[in-house]
């Protein structure tokens, strides 16, 4: 046999298994067996969009049963102009446990954009997954490139050990994470999906028993239970993070894609350590808790913060991310020009008594209160204004308190997210028995909370027995909470939005009114949208805005009457107003405003600028009619039925 006979047998001897297993695959795929396991995949409710992968999470977890499913929020496959597309990775923190939905950070940051900049739009999807760590963050991150971010908010660090894939979940050999990422690579081929599906059925046959998946999350996640401080597997935990943050933000800074990354949270005071055993006769993390008690009730509060912060350090059991993380976060912060510290450790600490981060925005070891979901998203919107990623009018800006106030998260999700603490905290390792059953009638929103949480019933439904309820009280506040954070929760309804601006006016918060419609009326433009828009906008005084709304609907009229004299009035109250804000002490100016908003009937716009003519002339006669006038439209008003 020639030399070059030979070769070519030699290569197809090579070749022939790799071809063999390509095949496979391509059978595999052809009839439908296993899952593509892309990051996003197309809306089939929503044609044009696409939405999150309900099986992306399955390369990550070793035992698929564990596999944890996310949010399902659709964005346009085809980035409009002008958007601001903002994805948000991380683990349970970032997801929003307990409450899920609108008590999670990204929602209450999406609220406060929404109306602190309605005319801007913005898509914020939420990738993260409960029980996942760095390994899932960075591989999520590295697909993020191709769909055109604005910019990637990550909250993550404290399942880097018992996380999927952690140092604490998995054998020693399988700790480098090169390996971990060849392994998830593999994984996304229907062969390792059949090989190990195969393998694990073996393994159930002859172990007789299956995962108890009564026991919590924690507890099956959790193998190594004892982690000692600057042992090889905390060290592993450590060094997984570095590499796998350090890598994604490296690859970000390269596409120029902003990074907003956040440092972490825990509870010190009130989480006393899960497990303490002293380690070569240092003292124990309960000793150390214990002299931060005394200290803390002797009011040295810094030697009680150092002394509490010590006592989580050396927890053997790491639910709690350690002090390296948070350090890792601030190097890699000053290292990449694209990447912004969000330091929400301080928020918190000023949001705490004596600085020391417990109870009051904390409800366990590691996951905000309401108010600690509010205080990590008002971290990041400060983060946001000042890298200039947003530019806030102070007319449109929203305080904190404020947002507090308005948002809107109702007594159910409140209700549901303390439940479902009750019930994790009864479980290991809090292991904190359930507080006896109150002999009282339940609320409407302790029994659709107490549904919610046993999964009796959907979200949505809880929402809607929630609003009925509210109807037939003639709540109409109420109503319009549900309808708001109905709304958050489902972006692309248009006719939800609808409803809400309508409840909105309703109730005489036109500012909210503008924001629903607007929203609504960039989904899907027409006529009654319009008209609503620029006769709100017009009550507000702001014409200028009303202008490009009015002209919409002159150009696509289905109302029967000409538009043709309000848009030549709407006209000269953009150039009235212009003059105006120009020479704001000319009372001439400020009557023709009043005047020419009267000739419409808008006694509000009117009676603002009477209010600054008689505030400069209290005797001016033009003022003192024209605020008569604005007496009989509003008399008037009440008077129709």
């Amino acid at each position: 046999m020639s030399k070059k006979r030979l070769l070519i047998f030699k290569i197809l001897a090579i070749m022939s298994p790799l071809i063999l297993l390509a095949l496979l695959e391509c059978a595999l795929r052809l009839f439908g067996y296993g899952h593509d396991l892309s990051l996003f995949v197309e809306d089939e409710k929503h044609p044009g969009y696409l939405v999150m992968n309900q099986y992306a999470s399955i390369k990550y977890f070793s035992d698929q049963q564990n596999a944890t499913i996310g949010n399902f929020e659709p964005f346009k496959k085809q980035k409009t102009p002008g958007t601001v597309r903002i994805f948000v990775l991380g683990e349970s923190t970032t997801i929003g446990y307990p409450y899920m939905h609108n008590g999670s950070f990204h929602r209450w940051l999406r609220y406060r954009l929404m109306h602190t900049l309605p005319d801007k739009e913005f898509e914020i999807i939420n990738l993260s997954l409960t029980a996942v760590n760095s390994h899932t963050v960075f591989d999520f991150g590295r697909q993020l490139v191709d769909y055109e971010p604005d910019a990637v908010l990550i909250y993550t660090g404290h399942n880097e050990y018992y996380g999927a894939l952690g140092a604490g979940s998995t054998k020693a050999f399988a700790r480098n994470t090169n390996l971990i990422r060849i392994l998830i690579k593999l994984r996304e081929f229907r062969v390792t999906q059949l090989i190990y599906n195969t393998l694990t059925s073996v393994k159930s046959v002859f172990a007789g028993k299956e995962i108890d998946l009564r026991e919590n999350l924690m507890k099956r996640m959790a193998e190594d239970q004892q982690i000692a401080y600057g042992s090889d597997t905390y060290q592993a935990g450590i060094d997984q993070f570095k590499t796998n943050m350090n890598d994604l933000c490296a690859l970000m800074n390269k596409k120029g894609i902003r990074v907003f990354l956040s440092n972490l949270v825990s509870n010190e005071k009130d989480q006393r350590p899960f497990i303490s055993d002293p380690v070569k006769g240092a003292p124990s993390a309960d000793v150390h808790y214990e002299m931060a008690n005394r200290l803390y009730n002797g009011n040295n509060f810094i030697g009680a913060k150092k002394e509490y912060m010590q006592a989580s350090e050396l927890d053997l059991l790491r639910f709690r991310a350690p002090q390296a993380i948070n350090r890792i976060i601030r190097e890699i912060a000053d290292t990449y020009s694209s990447v912004t510290l969000v330091d929400a450790r301080t928020a918190f600490e000023k949001n705490s008594e004596h600085g020391i981060l417990g109870k009051q925005t904390l409800l366990e070891h590691v996951h905000p209160n309401l108010l600690g979901y509010a205080l990590l998203s008002d971290a990041f919107y400060e983060s946001f204004k000042k890298s200039g990623l947003i530019s806030v009018k102070s007319d449109h800006a929203m305080s904190f308190a404020e947002l507090r106030k308005r948002m809107p998260v109702t007594a159910v999700d409140s209700l549901k997210g303390d439940y479902e603490v009750m019930i994790l905290k009864e479980g290991w390792p809090f292991n904190v028995p359930m507080p006896p059953e109150e002999k009282r009638e339940k609320t409407i929103e302790e029994q659709l909370a107490g549904a919610l949480v046993v999964k009796q019933i959907s979200w949505e439904e809880a929402m809607g027995r929630l609003k009925a309820n509210y109807i037939r009280q003639n709540d109409r506040a109420g109503v319009l909470k549900v309808m708001e954070a109905l709304a958050l929760e489902q972006t692309l309804d248009q006719l939800l939005y609808d409803q809400t601006g309508k409840i909105c006016l309703t109730m005489g918060e036109h500012e909210k009114a503008v924001t629903y419609f607007a929203h609504a009326f960039r989904i899907e433009n027409n006529f009654d949208r319009a008209q609503k828009l620029f006769i709100t906008l017009l009550k507000l005084d702001r014409p200028q805005e009303a202008l490009v709304y009015l002209e919409y609907a002159a150009a696509n009229n289905q109302s029967g009457f000409s538009l043709n004299e309000l848009h030549s009035f709407v006209q000269q109250l953009v150039e009235l107003k212009s003059k105006f804000e120009k020479d704001s002490a000319n009372v001439a100016l400020s009557n023709q405003l009043a005047a020419g908003y009267l000739k419409f009937a808008n006694a509000t716009a009117a009676d603002k600028y009477v209010k600054l003519t008689l505030n400069r002339e209290p005797k001016n006669q033009i003022a003192l009619q024209l605020k008569q006038q604005i007496k009989a439209i509003r008399h008037t008003s009440v008077q129709q039925p």
